[in-house]
């Protein structure tokens, strides 16, 4: 028995060298962990649980029977973060570059089964060279499975992808089709084809991490939601975004204890400027209506005319959209649109309750938005919006123009509490434009054209440029006090707590892609 004991030592002690000493060292040269690093930091300490640690490939071919690594490369398991149960799988770059081949995959589909049948979070992190070329179209097959398990557990359970390496090639539709990516700057890249290809193709010299590093994905493509300095910062990152969102469907986000106090917030009285023209940031308002210190903004360098992340109110997770006046005077382009309409998804599938500030004079103008398709592109978060069966809120901050008003979590699209503040100007759109249109013929017999454009802008502005003809139909459920913001918020969400709604029996929407 002593025998068989050791040798199960051994064999456990040559799984976790992985590639050997000399690979992980070369790992650590990069200012990489290694994979089993990564895991150690990223669950609670003595709580990981490995799942097929003595798996080896079954290649005969080109030299790979003669190498053989315990684990094939991934490392899987589950365990705890904060106490809550989560799966993992961990690409480790010391063995075969990382890449994927069948038995690989096979380790990777059963946490994902396993993640999917105990409703539990799955978090992947990759660092991988790719397909393990030497096995051909089984690691294509490979691929297709893990995709296939990503597609099904979409919407069912919460999928975090880490890119801490490269993943090239087939490799990024995984993390394509997971709830929220991660990047580590400066050793982590993402594409579908390298730099080679892209010059042979088209001929443009282009570094790997121009092309797909970190920077790239998160203000230029979206791909990426967080850009991180580090492998820590980017495991600590993880492990706070868990915090706002339940284990499945089918349960709420954990609440954190909270004693109320006074709600009043009077520094919100004094962020909308006097001119209506005058940008500023909707983050202030954010900061000034949630839980002290609780605001987590996802996507934060990509189209940042919109604002959205998770944050506390009253101890409760929400999910915050905003339209962001700092930036692009907060218009809705196609970016913004896409941006919040992914998000809004995420939270209604995870039953969390959203709240919508709105600042935006209308979606941006122009041939390059409309040839891009910014009206199938804006169609996806106005679907998004009303698809969603959680507990929705608008605060109208100030403007509410035209289209986008509607689009914006407007009461007509199923929105359950809509507040305005005083400053909210609700209209088909600005004062100027509309004096412009509707007294056209009077502006111009006028002895002074521009003075009767203006007298004709204040006569708009006076109708129509307030949250008053909205409430008056119902449409704004009260005019409130900056002030009041976050006390009205808290009762209203508390009033929402066990709202149900359904939406018509069907196979599934066909939302505007």
């Amino acid at each position: 028995m002593k025998d068989k004991i050791n040798e199960l030592r051994e064999k456990q002690e040559l799984a976790k060298l992985g590639g050997g000493e000399k690979r992980i060292e070369s790992q650590h040269a990069k200012g990489k962990l290694t994979a089993r690093e990564r895991i150690a930091l990223l669950m609670d300490e003595g709580s990981f649980e490995e799942i097929g640690m003595f798996v080896t490939h079954r290649s005969q071919e080109f030299g790979l029977e003669r190498q053989k690594f315990l684990g094939d490369g991934v490392i899987t398991g589950y365990g705890t973060i904060n106490g809550r149960t989560v799966y993992v799988f961990a690409q480790d770059f010391t063995v075969f570059g990382g890449s994927l081949a069948e038995m690989h995959a096979k380790k990777i589909v059963r946490i994902m089964d396993l993640a999917m049948e105990n409703g539990a979070p799955v978090i992947g992190l990759n660092d991988s060279g790719g397909a393990r070329i030497q096995e051909g179209v089984v690691s294509l097959g490979g691929y297709a499975d893990i995709f296939y398990r990503n597609t099904l557990a979409s919407g069912v359970i919460p999928q975090i992808s880490a890119i801490m390496g490269p993943c090239a090639g087939g490799a990024v539709y995984s993390p394509a089709l997971t709830d929220f990516v991660m990047m580590v700057e400066n050793s982590s890249y993402m594409f579908v084809t390298g730099p080679n290809v892209v010059k042979t193709v088209t001929h443009e010299e282009v570094t790997s991490e121009e092309l797909g590093g970190a920077s790239a994905h998160s203000t230029k493509s979206g791909v990426t939601h967080f850009s991180c300095a580090n492998d820590l910062a980017c495991i600590e990152n993880i492990k706070n975004l868990l915090s706002y969102m339940p284990q499945n469907c089918e349960e709420e986000s954990p609440q954190i204890e909270y004693h109320a106090g006074d709600e009043s917030r009077a520094n919100l009285n004094d962020i909308v400027p006097e001119n209506p023209n005058q940008p500023y940031d909707i983050k202030d308002v954010i900061e000034g209506v949630v839980d002290k210190d609780s605001f987590l903004e996802v996507h934060k360098d990509f189209a940042e005319n919109m604002v959205v992340g998770f944050a506390l109110l009253a101890g409760k997770s929400i999910g915050i959209v905003a339209n962001q006046p700092a930036v692009l005077a907060g218009v809705l382009d196609i970016d913004a649109s896409t941006k919040g309409g992914r998000f809004v998804r995420f939270c209604d599938c995870f039953n969390i309750p959203l709240l919508v500030f709105e600042d935006v004079p209308g979606f941006l103008p122009g041939t390059d938005q409309e040839w891009n398709g910014i009206i199938s592109n804006g169609a996806k978060l106005l679907y998004a919006f009303s698809e969603a069966t959680v507990p929705r809120i608008t605060v109208i901050t100030r403007k509410a123009y035209g289209g986008a008003y509607d689009v914006m979590n407007s009461k007509h699209i199923g929105a359950d509490m809509n507040y305005a503040w005083p400053t909210a100007e609700i209209a088909v759109m600005g004062a100027k434009g509309a004096a412009e249109i509707i007294f056209r013929n009077e502006i111009k017999a006028a002895d002074d054209p521009e003075a009767k454009l203006k007298e004709k802008e204040q006569d708009y502005l006076e109708h129509f440029a307030n949250p008053y003809r909205a409430a008056e139909r119902g449409y704004v459920d009260e005019v409130i006090l900056p002030s009041e913001t976050r006390e009205k918020l808290i009762k209203a969400f508390s009033m929402l707590k066990n709202k149900a709604k359904t939406l018509p029996r069907k196979k599934h929407g066909n939302i505007p892609l």
